[in-house]
């Protein structure tokens, strides 16, 4: 049986998956990434796992449908605490929040050593997951830009390493090269632009004096924001 085409968020996913990986699908859901994969010749195995048993089981379901069940296994556990380093080379973490993806691997410090592949596409917090893989020792190889809908989500190829610093604006776009084909990139700086132009029209009007810290902050990053923009544009010449 055929399975229907990825959606262009999963995509970005499988996209970056090396020929032959090991891989562990971390909040799998219906399993449609690794079943892509092996279905596609890319992958010969995968791990699915899932913290509830409800996703488990459609993961499950995937697998029965498309006759994957001898090639694909199925972990009830919390992040990747129910997987060993041994079993796999790529980690795929998507459709969970910044924070989160950060928790587990903080929960799995095997994953910064040796040569574990990261495929990481926060929802939500990228900066703070930026942020927190430049802090403990990983390196963001690469950035992948997708658009489903109005949406544009962002998938993170990581890998051990300590990365140089990120400026206040990397942090919320990451960084950027000259030359690299990302046809989304002018429109996420856009929108991390208008983002952040409208934060500080807030903090300028809030009387909190929280807000004066939170303020400085955001002028930092905005402005930084502008400068990639520019830059980005100035490449594109």
């Amino acid at each position: 049986m055929r399975m229907t085409e990825l959606t262009p968020r999963l995509r970005s996913v499988a996209d970056l998956v090396p020929q032959g990986a090991r891989l562990a699908d971390i909040g799998t859901d219906h399993a449609y990434l690794p079943a892509w994969l092996i279905l596609h010749g890319v992958i010969d195995q995968a791990i699915a796992a899932d913290l509830r048993k409800g996703p488990l089981d459609r993961a499950r379901q995937t697998a029965e449908k498309y006759g994957l069940g001898e090639r694909m296994s199925f972990r009830l556990c919390n992040g990747l605490a129910g997987i060993s380093a041994r079993e796999i080379d790529v980690i795929a973490i998507a459709g969970m929040g910044g924070e989160t993806i950060a928790e587990i691997l903080a929960a799995a410090p095997w994953t910064r050593e040796g040569e574990k592949l990261l495929l990481l596409q926060p929802m939500s917090a990228q900066p703070e997951l930026r942020r927190w893989l430049w802090e403990h020792g990983y390196t963001i190889r690469r950035e992948v830009l997708s658009k489903e809908g109005d949406t544009l989500y962002v998938t993170f190829q990581v890998c051990a390493g300590q990365m140089e610093p990120l400026t206040d604006g990397e942090l919320w776009a990451g960084r950027q090269r000259p030359g690299e084909d990302a046809p989304l990139r002018e429109e996420y700086l856009e929108r991390l632009t208008a983002q952040t132009g409208r934060a500080l029209d807030g903090l300028r009007r809030s009387t909190r004096a929280s807000d004066s810290g939170r303020l400085a902050e955001m002028e930092r990053v905005h402005q930084d924001l502008l400068r990639l923009k520019e830059e980005w544009s100035t490449w594109q010449r």
